[in-house]
């Protein structure tokens, strides 16, 4: 499994799909993460944070996931 695979598995389990449109942009062999999205709350944006991080928790991370 890849690491954009692990993460975005992660972020989906974490938030039990509830972001839509969910993209994960990995940078720089991991040093760098970004979500992108659309969330139905602040509390998904939230969990899709934690599971990037337990995924990868040194990279530098950008939550863009809007939230509706």
């Amino acid at each position: 499994m890849s690491l954009l695979e692990l993460v975005t598995q992660r972020v989906a389990d974490r938030t039990s799909r509830r972001v839509q449109n969910l993209e994960v942009e990995i940078a720089t062999g991991g040093e760098r993460v970004v979500l992108r999205g659309r969330a139905n709350s602040y509390h998904v944006k939230q969990l899709a944070q934690q599971g990037a991080r337990e995924a990868l928790p040194n990279a530098r991370l950008e939550n863009a996931i809007i939230v509706d």
